[in-house]
């Protein structure tokens, strides 16, 4: 009941101050208990993925959290893990304002913030402030991506840059080839470019995994508007080059689900429910393909506990929501974990298949 009046409150405000606002509150309300009082109680649903246990499969998508600074006050909500970032080695303000748009008949959004954060060094300082999460059981991920004035030629610089950076702080990294906001980015998916960077940030691991004894899974988030010819050869260099999972999928460039809607025709990427279809479909046809030798991470449209369900029926281990969260709240968490729940204790050789697609 809580949550429809915060929200009418919230989408009569522009979109990006209304995420300001929400993040620089949230930390008060969860000091004082008030996150739990509007969230429902988690049980636990665990599950193995890239070497980790997650308390449950549902997880909080990069982007909500960008400079890492409200991992806790997030976590109150139940999440098993939390993906912040994507971070650059720079800080950077990101693309003009504006730059967030809301589709409310679709249940969509629209964004081109462009990777607006405050660098790495601020952001690492930021995870080590965070603790609460973490010693709850919580598994935080640190999404890394490039700086919008690095060419593209030495991206790998950046990428390596955020690698070390991050590497002592992360349960897992990941790697964000696929935003359609920075210039030429998604290039980065090609063959010669992917096994070019994964080969360099591969070396990397190894050299930072001797100096530290402790080897970071790596994950790779892809773009949903690959060809579907495409995806096996993704999903083979990504197995081939030792990434320990897939994010499937980031924003969508695709308008035909939002045609003749107000803001359908800003440029950006687009999520929320009319990404489910698409991301489910790439979901599938990785785990095809895959047969279990890579988790995957599904996202892109979950807006109910039903919409989770299906991701991991296409074979996805774990699952991450953001704009869901945003128009639904925080029950949304809750509701994806029980119905992730009932469908588990009812077909039991389907959580075998997502347990082993985890190993």
């Amino acid at each position: 009941m809580f949550y429809p009046l915060a929200r009418s409150f919230l989408f009569a405000l522009d979109p990006e101050v209304a995420h300001e606002l929400t993040l620089s509150k949230l930390d008060h309300a969860a000091a004082f208990g008030l996150t739990r009082l509007v969230s429902r109680r988690i049980p636990d649903l665990p599950v193995q993925a890239m070497g980790l246990s997650f308390r449950n499969p549902v997880g909080l998508a990069a982007g909500m959290d960008k400079n890492a600074a409200h991992v806790d006050a997030l976590g109150t909500f139940g999440f098993g893990h939390i993906e912040a970032g994507t971070v650059t080695p720079r800080p950077q303000p990101g693309n003009p304002k504006p730059r967030l748009f809301r589709l409310v008949p679709a249940q969509g959004l629209i964004n081109r913030m462009g990777f607006n954060n405050d660098g790495v060094e601020r952001f690492v300082a930021n995870v080590r402030a965070q603790r609460r999460f973490r010693a709850a059981g919580g598994v935080i991920g640190l999404n890394i991506g490039k700086n919008a004035s690095t060419p593209i030629d030495r991206a790998v610089d950046d990428y390596v840059a955020g690698l070390r950076a991050v590497y002592l702080d992360a349960d897992y990294v990941a790697v964000n080839i696929s935003s359609p906001n920075t210039k030429d980015l998604r290039s980065l998916q090609g063959e010669r470019e992917l096994v070019g960077l994964l080969q360099v940030l591969g070396d990397t691991r190894r050299r930072l995994e001797d100096e530290h004894g402790r080897r970071v899974p790596l994950a790779v988030k892809i773009a949903p508007d690959l060809d579907n010819t495409a995806i096996p050869p993704l999903a083979d260099i990504l197995v081939a080059h030792g990434v320990d999972g897939v994010i499937a999928t980031n924003t969508t460039i695709a308008r035909d689900k939002v045609n003749g809607l107000a803001h359908a025709d800003e440029p950006g990427g687009l999520s929320g429910r009319p990404l489910r279809e698409r991301a489910t479909v790439v979901i599938d046809h990785l785990a095809r393909h895959l047969q279990g030798r890579l988790p995957i991470i599904g996202v892109g449209g979950i807006m109910s506990g039903a919409d989770a369900v299906e991701k991991i029926q296409a074979g996805a281990t774990l699952v991450q929501i953001y704009t869901g969260f945003i128009y639904t709240g925080p029950d949304l968490v809750a509701d994806c974990v029980e119905a992730l729940r009932k469908a588990s204790t009812a077909s039991p050789r389907g959580n075998r298949r997502r347990t082993a697609r985890a190993a």
